[in-house]
C-alpha cells in the first residue's frame, strides 16, 4: 500500500455542526462569539452553522475537538464529527438554484 493511500485515511476532517438560539440580543451575542472562536482555531464556513478543519492525524483532531468543547455555550446544541480526507474527498455537493420565471414582457403606452 503507498504512503498516499495511507495519508488519506490519517489525514482527518473535523466538523462543528450547531445550532444556537438567536432570540434575544445575548443570544446572538453568544452565537457571533462561538462561530469568531472557532474560525480563530482554523475553522472555515462549509455551510451555514457547519464549519470545517482540516487535521494531520486523529491526535491534531483531538487538540481541535477539545478546544471546541472549552468553548461550548450554555444553551443550544453543537455536534462535532471526524471523517478522513478520503471521506472528505467524496462528498457530493450540489449547487441547487431555484427556476425563475423570466420577467413579463413590459407594455409600451403611446401618448398622443
Amino acid at each position: 500500500m503507498s504512503l498516499d493511500r495511507l495519508n488519506e485515511y490519517q489525514i482527518m476532517w473535523v466538523l462543528v455542526l450547531y445550532d444556537l438560539p438567536t432570540d434575544t440580543k445575548k443570544d446572538r451575542k453568544i452565537a457571533a462569539q462561538f462561530r469568531k472562536e472557532i474560525m480563530a482555531d482554523g475553522f472555515t464556513m462549509f455551510q451555514f452553522s457547519i464549519y470545517v478543519r482540516h487535521c494531520a492525524s486523529m491526535d491534531n483532531a483531538n487538540v481541535h475537538i477539545r478546544r471546541v468543547q472549552s468553548i461550548l455555550p450554555e444553551k443550544g446544541n453543537v455536534g462535532i464529527l471526524c471523517i478522513t480526507d478520503k471521506q472528505f474527498a467524496d462528498i457530493k455537493i450540489f449547487f441547487c438554484q431555484k427556476e425563475k420565471r423570466p420577467n413579463a414582457p413590459y407594455q409600451q403606452l403611446e401618448l398622443f
